[in-house]
């Protein structure tokens, strides 16, 4: 579909036009017009909040507001990129703005670049994560932080190498460090190509912001008055086990909770008792705990809560949270899991680990990182020990029948001595690489790297920008899905029935007399599929959205109703 606003059109090329107006005509099986359902879900969870007061465009044909709208649609879309878009039908989209078309591809990187200005997202995205916590005190109460590796495969920089789960491989890259609530919706993301790991980001860049942003924590009185209270909690995997951690967070009343990295010994049967843990989505289950106090160190009591496996496994929790009760620092451990889902989820659907641009940003040089030097030792040890390993364990095999001749001693005794001897060089070249290790810094400055070893971050502030728009389009989708789950049998459908709505054809009827802008979804696949987007359409209805940028409240049905 050509331009056909042109007037308006020529104006903004000349300087004349400030923006250009969403205004809606009637329209007939617009494709993915069902995106619309999610716009009163996107506005709730602040994607026109405060950008007005964070981002300035100069005077074009395309608002602010109709980039924001259009970015997050694409998102729920699953329109991965900026460049995907040139595959989309302009004219189509365009109705789904109120204007003619869509910007192109190479406009559309224009305006992002104009909006992705450091100081500008890095206010936005605090504003937002304030504002989501501020809504829902409960959530930011226990606060679930974990590293995710996006890796590199560029030839622009060689970023250092980390250890990549997923894929049981060391690939560079760099980590992200999300901060979810207890659903897996996310607050924010924390980038850093140069981080030596989860504790120190965590002492640096997260429990800062944290103390400044999460509401409703206990003034000094407060704290002072009851020993036991704290501020929040910290939730983390095995990787931030740490009983000096533990101490220090607590000194400023933080809790934290993670998995047992060291456990003892098994504690008797006897101790456990069935007990009923309530799930982040309302679920009840029964299982059997135990609770222990420990001591790790010499000064560090922790709580330790025990799950019993059918297999007999006992699964071992560790809190300083000391007020809430043991099926609540159950349930909030064991919902962990909802920030992997939500690591698979983002990297399948919402592209979080897409390259956004080939440029680079610029490295701090006093940043500690990871010492190449000691990197290098740390895997000749572990090559070391693997392979003196493996000659133990055939020495140990090694047998000689008691009926045995000659020939068969003297080869038995020549195998055994050869094997005794590798072990010997493999102990001894141990001792010579812990020696080295010992005396190598684990971690040293960005500067003094050796050359061929110094690298520049990637350029993190437009991937930023597109990342708080996907998370806000998350928390949107999430908040739909919520209440799907009323209406339909298997709750884990809830997203599926969302993605086919989004794509989902779509009649846009304006009508200016009674101010409203009808959004008609054709029917789906099924009858279930068509109760369940009349169950939604009465719950979005209900919030009376406006359009943004017009005067016509949004309606939502399916087509003939």
């Amino acid at each position: 579909m050509g331009c056909t606003r042109v007037v308006e059109r020529v104006c903004a090329a000349v300087g004349l036009l400030q923006e250009a107006l969403s205004r809606f005509e009637r329209a007939e099986s617009v494709a993915q017009g069902g995106v619309l359902w999610a716009l009163p879900a996107l506005l709730a969870n602040g994607l026109l909040r405060r950008a007005q007061e964070c981002f300035r465009l100069p005077p074009g044909f395309y608002s602010l507001t109709q980039i924001l709208v259009l970015l997050a649609t694409m998102a729920l879309a699953r329109v991965k990129t900026l460049e995907q878009l040139r595959y989309q039908p302009a004219g189509e989209w365009g109705k789904l703005l109120g204007l003619d078309r869509i910007p192109e591809v190479r406009t559309l990187r224009e305006k992002v670049k104009e909006l992705a200005q450091p100081e500008a997202v890095s206010e936005w995205g605090k504003a937002l994560a304030q504002d989501w916590m501020a809504e829902e005190p409960e959530a930011a109460g226990f606060l679930y932080v974990d590293g995710h590796v996006r890796v590199y495969h560029g030839a622009q920089t060689k970023l250092p190498r980390r250890y990549v789960a997923r894929q049981r491989l060391c690939l560079r890259g760099t980590t992200d460090y999300w901060v979810n609530d207890q659903q897996g919706r996310p607050f924010f993301v924390i980038s850093s190509a140069l981080t030596p790991g989860l504790l120190a980001t965590l002492k640096s860049d997260i429990v800062p912001r944290l103390l400044a942003e999460v509401p409703g924590q206990p003034a000094e009185e407060e704290l002072a008055a009851d020993p036991y209270r704290h501020r929040f909690t910290l939730v983390f995997d095995r990787e931030g086990y740490s009983p000096d951690f533990f101490r220090s967070m607590w000194d400023q009343r933080i809790a934290c909770q993670t998995y047992h990295k060291y456990p003892s010994e098994d504690w008797p049967v006897s101790e456990f008792a069935e007990q009923v843990v309530e799930l982040p989505h309302g679920e009840s289950v029964r299982m059997p705990l135990a609770e222990r106090g420990t001591r790790l160190g010499k000064d560090v009591w922790v709580r330790e809560i025990r799950k019993l496996t059918d297999t007999g496994h006992q699964v071992s929790i560790l809190s300083t949270n000391f007020q809430a009760g043991m099926t609540s620092i159950a349930s909030h451990m064991f919902a962990r899991w909802s920030q992997e889902n939500f690591f698979q989820y983002m990297m399948q659907h919402f592209a979080i680990d897409r390259l956004v641009d080939y440029q680079t940003g610029t490295a701090d040089e006093t940043a500690r990182v990871v010492n190449p030097a000691y990197r290098k030792l740390e895997q000749e040890i572990k090559s070391k020990v693997g392979k003196r390993g493996r000659k133990l364990a055939q020495f140990g095999a090694l047998t000689m029948p008691a009926d045995s001749e000659v020939q068969q001693v003297a080869a038995f005794e020549q195998t055994k001595g050869q094997l005794q001897e590798e072990i010997e060089f493999l102990e001894k070249d141990l001792a010579k690489f812990k020696a080295e290790r010992k005396q190598t810094p684990h971690h040293v400055r960005w500067i003094d790297l050796p050359e061929p070893e110094r690298f520049v971050p990637l350029a993190p502030t437009r991937k930023r920008f597109l990342d708080t728009i996907k998370m806000i389009a998350y928390r949107a989708e999430t908040a739909l899905a919520s209440s799907l789950r009323e209406v339909m049998a298997r709750s884990d459908d809830t997203r599926a029935l969302l993605r086919e709505l989004f794509a989902t054809e779509a009649n846009l009827i304006p009508d200016e007399g009674t101010a409203t802008l009808t959004v008609a979804l054709h029917h789906l696949t099924n009858h279930a599929s068509d109760e369940a987007a009349r169950f939604l359409a009465e719950q979005l209805n209900a919030t009376e959205t406006v359009y943004p940028g017009t005067n016509l409240r949004l309606v939502y049905k399916l087509v003939s109703e």
